[in-house]
């Protein structure tokens, strides 16, 4: 499970010595080609939220939930009107947050209470339980706190099943399983300057028809509500037309398909004509199952995603003990950022890649997230050379897998790796093999609209019996924290959180902001990013911690109110920074449409303001490592340096 390090140089020019210039150039031309087919002036706007049909509002709803559990614990938690930690999120972000916040010392569990519209704990492993579902990042690097749980992953890229329960042992063992109050939707959080407080309102759901008003008062809040909350549905024209089931996959309904997220048997399709919308992350995975059991897939496609190799494997209890364990205190750590230093192209890149699977060998991601080398102006041009050998592989394993070349040919994606979520996975592309399965290409334009019997796409109409929506979320990695957890925050004097964000940025750290004290987020504006985002959370975690442990050292027994928030000066040279590495970001606009350009609206010409106030919404760009090394060196310091601290 490891790899020795191996790169090719590139020459002056930017192209490698073992590229064919003209096969290279010709690529880029087909990217463009392709790309250009996926353009669409309504980029996010060709989505519709769940709340504004009656029909598909079920697909917010908690398929999960048993009625009663834990309603005492929601009495006690609700009833306690004060509360010195609020976490918005119960995922491992939210985890990480309160574990490092009670490790500083300065918190009991007791003080926390983790909110979260969930029934449980686990983010997105709580909703999402669909067949096939694993991690996509080793579960040796992405599973938080394996050193201090002393737990040892099942497979290499483990389930979503023990993700989900990982973090209630996770919960159970910090003395957090009481802690959390859940089915709660926050709405508004706005700041006290009289109390130091913030009041959080919100609403409690006690079950699918009753609900009543929340109220709390909490000294300090963490936004960990994560990315991937809201569903998202296309627009198409006739969706609510179609008279057949229909479900999303982060609601699996296992009552229609048979089988449980632990036993995904989907023996109740072996009569039905299935079709799926959509060939993503989640796709990728949920096909090889639904290819298993259903009578008829038919798959809808309008881009391809990058799929190799993932290798997945059980763990071995003696590697894990010899190659893992032995490798003594930090062990965790030290291959997580062994990870993010081969996906930041550091250089030297170490001797040894101990991770080794084809994530960790994709060193042309820098070009989306940063590293040591991205500011340089022909970086980009490198990176995209490198890209191409490395996708040309890609689209090789397609042909090799593969039987039926025009299906072949449809799977084959025409992008840099960068410009999606790269997918690893050992039985997606050998579905396309069944007989049962169809996989209708829309080459780039989407399914034209669905029918009281089905999906039309290229002029002809498919029946169906059941349309599962692969669709995704509604993910913008630029809007505020407020915008993404879908609330109103509003700090000193009323200032709307949202305003921050659109009129021109400024943090420190990227993790708290002025105007609004005690208020703390995990990024990503500002941040460091990676594609481990749980050693990101991490890090964020016990940075805030120690903000915010250190601050109230400075308190005297009798000081009771305290806020925490950055000067105007410290937040502007930080912004500064910022600026002064964001020259990378050119690589995302050269891409298809996704979620990570906006569907492509981040290249629409802008105002130099405009440019300028994006820019300032950008994350370090010089790599997660170097955003670490200056937050790590900042507590060096110890004089909490840039914060104005407030004690009375």
């Amino acid at each position: 499970m490891a790899a020795t390090a191996s790169s090719s140089e590139p020459t002056t020019n930017g192209v490698h010595k073992n590229v064919d210039k003209d096969a290279f150039q010709k690529t880029l031309e087909k990217y463009d080609e392709e790309r250009s087919k996926r353009l669409r002036s309504d980029g996010n706007q060709q989505y519709i939220s769940l709340a504004t049909t009656e029909k598909f509002k079920r697909f917010a709803e908690d398929p999960w939930y048993q009625p009663g559990q834990r309603d005492e614990v929601h009495a006690r938690l609700i009833s306690k009107n004060h509360h010195r930690v609020l976490v918005l999120g119960a995922g491992y972000g939210g985890l990480l947050f309160a574990i490092r916040l009670i490790q500083s010392g300065a918190f009991t569990p007791e003080d926390i209470v983790l909110v979260d519209s969930a029934g449980g704990f686990g983010g997105t492993w709580y909703w999402n339980r669909y067949p096939g579902l694993m991690c996509d990042v080793e579960s040796y690097i992405y599973m938080p706190l394996l050193e201090e749980t002393g737990y040892m992953p099942t497979e290499r890229y483990a389930s979503g099943n023990e993700l989900r329960e990982y973090a209630d042992l996770i919960a159970e063992k910090w003395k957090l399983e009481d802690r959390g109050l859940f089915r709660t939707t926050l709405t508004n959080l706005s700041w006290d300057d009289e109390m130091k407080q913030w009041h959080a309102q919100g609403v409690y759901r006690q079950d699918s028809e009753r609900e009543m008003p929340v109220a709390l008062n909490t000294d300090f809040v963490i936004l960990a509500s994560g990315l991937l909350n809201f569903p998202k549905l296309a627009g198409l024209p006739g969706i609510e037309d179609y008279q057949g089931d229909t479900f999303h996959t982060s609601r699996w309904n296992y009552e229609y398909t048979g089988g449980s997220p632990s036993n995904p048997e989907l023996r109740k399709l072996k009569d039905k004509k299935v079709g799926i919308i959509g060939t993503g992350a989640t796709a990728v995975q949920a096909v090889p199952q639904l290819a298993r059991w259903a009578k008829e897939l038919v798959v809808f496609q309008r881009t391809p995603s990058s799929v190799n190799r993932r290798d997945n494997c059980s763990t071995d209890p003696k590697w894990w003990k010899q190659e893992i364990q032995a490798r003594g205190a930090g062990w965790q750590r030290e291959r997580m950022e062994n990870f993010n230093a081969f996906l930041t192209n550091e250089s030297p890149l170490p001797e040894v890649n101990l991770v080794g699977d084809e994530w960790s060998k994709l060193t042309s991601y820098s070009a989306l997230i940063g590293g040591p080398q991205s500011l340089h102006p022909e970086y980009l041009d490198k990176m995209q050379s490198f890209d191409f050998q490395h996708q040309e592989r890609v689209r090789s394993r397609v042909d090799a897998v593969v039987s039926d070349r025009m299906t072949a040919d449809a799977l084959k994606p025409w992008y840099a790796a960068w410009c999606k979520r790269p997918c690893f996975h050992d039985e997606y592309l050998q579905s396309f093999n069944e007989p049962n399965v169809k996989l209708v290409d829309t080459q780039g334009k989407g399914i034209e609209r669905l029918t009281s019997r089905g999906v039309v796409a290229g002029n002809k109409e498919y029946d169906l019996d059941l349309i599962i929506f692969s669709t995704g979320y509604e993910v913008n990695s630029i809007a505020s924290p407020a915008l993404r957890a879908n609330m109103s925050v509003t700090g000193r004097a009323g200032k709307p959180m949202d305003d921050k964000w659109t009129n021109g940025l400024s943090t420190l750290h990227g993790v708290v902001t002025r105007d609004f004290p005690n208020l703390f987020y995990p990024g990503t504006s500002q941040s460091g990013v990676a594609p481990n985002q749980h050693y990101v959370l991490d890090q964020l975690s016990t940075h805030v911690a120690y903000i915010v442990s250190e601050a109230l050292k400075r308190a005297k027994p009798y000081q009771k109110k305290i806020s925490i928030e950055p000067t105007s000066e410290a937040e502007e040279a930080w912004t500064m920074e910022i600026l002064k590495r964001t020259n990378h970001r050119p690589g995302i606009t050269v891409c298809t449409p996704s979620y990570l350009n906006g569907e492509g609206s981040i290249t629409k010409l802008r105002s130099q303001e405009e440019m300028i106030n994006l820019a300032k919404i950008g994350f370090w760009g010089e790599g997660i490592a170097g955003y670490i090394k200056v937050i790590e060196d900042w507590r060096a310091q110890g004089d909490l340096k840039g914060l104005d601290i407030i004690i009375e």
